[in-house]
């Protein structure tokens, strides 16, 4: 039994002269000290703790601020002669850039449009022929040009982008019409707040689009970087790792440009050249801009959701085709780390997923992987293989367990097991 008088009150007739003698004895001495050294440590570990608590957080804050600041690199007016050297420098960065093209140069450059849609960057649309005495008379001039361009990238990538950026800018450019008509349309209008100023004038040296693609406006979280592919901008190219570096260092990430994104607009001129020209009738809204809209409305986000990791794809990334769901392959790989390249002599796209290679043959419409399955339903359209989404994931050993819907997305989860009445839902319903 262990002896805990020392600790507590004596009973009447004890001997309280031994109970002090007890405590301070030598053996409760050294107990003292030890309780003294213990009480020390604490101290120190505690002030220790609350130093690496307070460095931690200040790390965790800063990374946080950077987390917050973005960058959005964009080109206008292309496809044209330095698109290729662009896109070069992206893919080896590995930085993501958003791409407001032309019609008439899409229709020029197919190929071009091809390989920034494969590599993952975002299309953008910048009116057919960039002329601003068209453009600018009569919104719908503006609007047929839009439709003209729209028609062209939907034929060439299968998908028809929803962001606009009006050749020159809004300012002077747009009354609020044009805004509000667009908008009315479902399309997405982007500005910039950064200019690289590489069009203000021919020849404009690379040091100098340095120096203004990185004036960041005070305060500004999100940037928008204008930039030229088109025409004469060899300078542009030789100042875009330069840029890339600057905005790295500064700790912004990349990203695509996106309609759910807030936009960067100018404010309408007060005074513009064309402030006194009509708007559309009530009659040509409703059958033009308002049955557009629809479109947009009709669509809804496909959000892939395979074990811990999640891809969304935005309306015009993936088709319904009836009751299915047909996905880019090289797209939908990117969004979940794998890889895709393309064999011209065979025809056929081979997507390597962890430990699965895949082979989309587009001459014969299989999809198979090496030594296994083999299903059909392969299509090419553009350059792009499209592929359905249920197939798909079956060649990358996954299994439907889930298919939602709301107003907003589809939502689909795959994992390695699958409950009986999911299967039996999505095999009903043929849905992907």
């Amino acid at each position: 039994m262990v002896q805990r008088s020392e600790f507590s009150i004596k009973e009447k007739g004890e001997n309280l002269a031994t109970s002090i003698h007890m405590f301070l004895s030598g053996q409760w001495s050294v107990i003292l000290v030890r309780i003294a050294i213990l009480l020390c440590a604490f101290t120190v570990y505690a002030g220790t703790a609350d130093a690496s608590s307070a460095s931690d957080s200040d790390e965790v804050s800063a990374e946080k601020n950077n987390q917050d600041k973005v960058v959005y690199l964009s080109f206008d007016d292309g496809p044209g002669n330095h698109t290729r050297e662009v896109l070069d420098i992206l893919r080896k960065e590995q930085v993501p850039a958003t791409f407001f093209v032309l019609g008439e140069q899409a229709e020029r450059y197919p190929e071009l449009i091809r390989a920034l849609v494969e590599d993952g960057h975002a299309l953008g649309n910048h009116t057919f022929n960039h002329q601003y005495e068209q453009l600018y008379s009569d919104f719908k001039v503006f609007w047929k040009q839009i439709k003209q361009t729209e028609a062209v990238l939907e034929r060439i990538t299968g998908f028809r982008p929803d962001l606009v950026r009006a050749p020159g800018g809004t300012y002077g450019h747009f009354d609020q019409s044009y805004f509000d008509l667009l908008q009315l349309g479902g399309y997405t209008v982007m500005d910039w707040n950064v200019d690289s100023g590489d069009s203000k004038r021919k020849g404009v040296p690379a040091k100098e689009i340095l120096s203004n693609s990185t004036k960041v406006p005070a305060g500004a979280r999100s940037v928008i970087v204008l930039m030229h592919d088109g025409g004469a901008h060899a300078e542009t190219v030789k100042a875009l790792p330069g840029i890339i570096k600057y905005y790295r260092d500064h700790g912004y990430r990349f990203d695509t440009m996106k309609s759910t994104d807030q936009p960067i607009q100018f404010r309408v001129h007060p005074d513009g050249k064309y402030k006194a020209r009509k708007a559309p009738g009530k009659a040509w809204i409703a059958e033009h801009v308002e049955a557009n809209a629809t479109l947009w409305l009709a669509s809804k986000k496909l959000k892939v959701e395979v074990g811990l990791a999640a891809a969304t794809l935005q309306p015009g990334e993936f088709r319904m085709e009836g009751q299915r769901i047909m996905v880019p392959l090289r797209t939908f790989m990117k969004k979940f780390g794998g890889s895709t390249r393309w064999d011209s002599e065979t025809r056929t796209a081979t997507a390597v997923w962890k430990e699965r290679t895949m082979h989309a043959d587009s001459v014969s419409g299989t999809l198979t992987t090496t030594g296994a399955i083999e299903t059909g339903a392969v299509q090419s359209q553009g350059g792009t293989i499209w592929v359905p989404l249920r197939e798909l994931l079956e060649q990358m050993g996954l299994r439907v367990n889930s298919l939602t819907s709301n107003e907003a997305e589809w939502s689909v989860k795959a994992g390695s097991s699958i409950s009986i009445s999911a299967m039996n839902f999505i095999y009903k319903y043929k849905m992907i």
